[in-house]
């Protein structure tokens, strides 16, 4: 390898690695090692086709992969005779896939999706030419279930597809799936798929005190999480679970693969689906309850610091995101703190630690002494 190579390789690596190590607004684990898993590296892994049927090419992980859906759908009370899914390249697509599945069962159906909904939402529908109405948010970010239901009310005569969000990307609030299958009730519309973005919050949710309905018995009729995010990934995933009953309506048998074509990409990474398992398998249900609740714990104490030195920090019950109100650029740049209107948050992600919340703190700190009075006021 020549010199020039080696010294951008090297460069590079020391960006990322710089860039890794002093982030706290965005939900990326970093706290992972998956050293056991590199001679993989060196095989063309590719996951086409449906992962739970046979497959001519076989160098795949598919087995693996049907045992991350399988984690997953017993996490969210998924009826054991009744489910599917698959290891998407992000919570993007395992979005897109619960809107293509709900479009090909109400083809005339409206969208309903909250205003607070993750941005690729409005262009998987945009791609998917369904139409859709915006709902309002509450200020903490929920779905106003006042105004779903009078929208819905005003479209009772068209099949309802709610895009339901459990963990708003800003604010981390959580839509409740059983309410809104309440509104959908009382309105008596019968057609209607309710699909659940749970890209960070989902992989904790049912260790959430209070819980916040989001899941299969509540109501779901498919939900999607991000495994780069609170599990961790070098490579960025997603995962969609379903209903088998569901998948069927789309399933088509392509004799070149010797498979059935289920999935929205055709060739997949088949490497995602191995780190997915292997976090899982090291860590268990109990190992990532406690990852919640160390990241909960920073949390709050995150947020009781800033209301310390009179910021004024708030979360949604539950919440791993703390919230208050934007920082100069000079701290949001250092941090790297994602900053919506005049809202900036921080997400207290299992690798967060309270030193690390101290160092931030320090520098809040140091600004709130130095600025000048009009940058102050944006802290209050």
């Amino acid at each position: 390898m020549d010199t020039t190579l080696n010294d951008r390789l090297s460069n590079l690596l020391d960006n990322v690695k710089n860039a890794r190590d002093s982030f706290l607004g965005y939900p990326v684990s970093k706290d992972f090692d998956y050293s056991p898993l590199y001679d993989f590296l060196q095989y063309p892994i590719n996951n086409l086709g449906d992962p739970f049927e046979d497959s001519t090419y076989k160098v795949h992980t598919h087995e693996i992969e049907r045992e991350v859906v399988d984690f997953f759908a017993k996490l969210f009370r998924a009826n054991p005779k009744d489910y599917w899914g698959y290891v998407t390249n992000g919570g993007s697509e395992s979005n897109l896939y619960g809107l293509y599945i709900a479009r090909e069962m109400y083809p005339k159906a409206m969208v309903y999706y909250s205003e607070s909904t993750h941005y690729s939402v409005k262009k998987n529908i945009h791609l998917l030419n369904i139409p859709s109405i915006v709902i309002r948010s509450q200020e903490n970010g929920e779905i106003d279930y006042d105004d779903l239901e009078d929208t819905l009310r005003f479209n009772r005569h068209k099949p309802a597809i709610i895009l339901a969000t459990h963990g708003t990307t800003m604010k981390e609030a959580k839509d409740d799936v059983s309410t809104i299958k309440g509104i959908l009730k009382k309105l008596a519309i019968q057609d209607h798929y309710i699909h659940c973005d749970g890209a960070l919050s989902g992989t904790f949710g049912a260790f959430a005190e209070p819980r916040s309905p989001f899941d299969f018995l509540d109501g779901a009729d498919s939900i999607s999480i991000s495994g780069h995010k609170f599990i961790g990934s070098p490579i960025p995933a997603g995962v969609i679970v379903t209903k088998r009953s569901l998948r069927d309506r789309v399933s088509k048998g392509i004799s070149y693969i010797g498979s059935l074509d289920t999935t929205i990409t055709g060739s997949r990474n088949g490497h995602s689906p191995l780190f997915l398992w292997y976090a899982i398998q090291k860590m268990g249900v109990e190992g990532l309850k406690a990852r919640y609740e160390h990241s909960l714990e920073v949390a709050n104490y995150c947020r009781e610091q800033l209301q310390n030195i009179g910021i004024n920090a708030w979360s949604n019950p539950g919440s791993i995101t703390v919230v208050f109100p934007k920082v100069t650029d000079q701290l949001k740049n250092k941090w790297q703190l994602a900053t919506e209107d005049d809202i900036t948050h921080i997400i207290c992600m299992p690798n967060v630690t309270i030193a690390q919340i101290d160092l931030f703190i320090e520098d809040v700190k140091t600004e709130m002494e130095t600025a000048p009075l009009e940058e102050e006021l944006m802290y209050y």
